[in-house]
């Protein structure tokens, strides 16, 4: 049998692939809602885009009152950086939006393009990742947190026993990690 190749392809997914079959199960309205949400997900990843090539280009946007607009310029405003890889071990890293450290006060900005309502969580553990990267006390600096999301700006200290607890948790599961790795693959049989 000669196949057909089809190398232009490679490495995509379809959006009815047989690998993903959950499709088949779903009404005509499912449908569309899975389809909307992917297609939200890639205007999201194109925003964050857009929004770190301006932040890098130092170019404000029009203030016209919506998330981006906020968010890219606020950024720019408190001389962020943009898309700062945070890094403790293989098992515990992540990216921050928009970060800034500058006379011992520490700034985290996150912009969320979804609809679902943010958690400051996520932007506490990159305070503590920063801690653990850096080597700073969380108690010997200030810390502030931003979400931009649905047109609005959401803001909070963190209390330094969350960061602390963060970093707790991610030293003890970054070892516990290493242990199960050091054990070889699991295969459930």
């Amino acid at each position: 049998m000669k196949w057909n190749r089809h190398s232009e392809l490679e490495g995509r997914h379809a959006f009815l692939s047989a690998s993903n079959y959950h499709w088949t199960g779903y009404s005509e309205d499912k449908l569309i809602t899975v389809f909307r949400n992917q297609q939200a997900k890639i205007l999201g990843t194109k925003l964050h885009a857009f929004a770190h090539d301006a932040i890098v280009l130092r170019r404000m946007l029009y203030e016209d009152g919506t998330t981006l607009s906020m968010f890219v310029n606020d950024c720019i405003v408190d001389q962020l950086d943009s898309e700062v890889l945070l890094y403790f071990s293989d098992n515990a890293f992540g990216t921050a939006d928009g970060i800034g450290f500058e006379n011992g006060l520490l700034r985290i900005y996150d912009l969320k393009t979804g609809k679902t309502p943010a958690s400051m969580k996520q932007l506490e553990v990159y305070a503590s990742l920063f801690c653990l990267e850096y080597n700073y006390n969380p108690s010997d600096i200030d810390i502030l947190l931003r979400i931009y999301q649905n047109d609005e700006v959401k803001e909070s200290v963190p209390e330094r026993t969350e960061i602390w607890d963060h970093m707790d948790r991610i030293i003890f599961f970054d070892s516990l990690l290493n242990e199960l790795k050091m054990e070889g693959p699991y295969y459930a049989v």
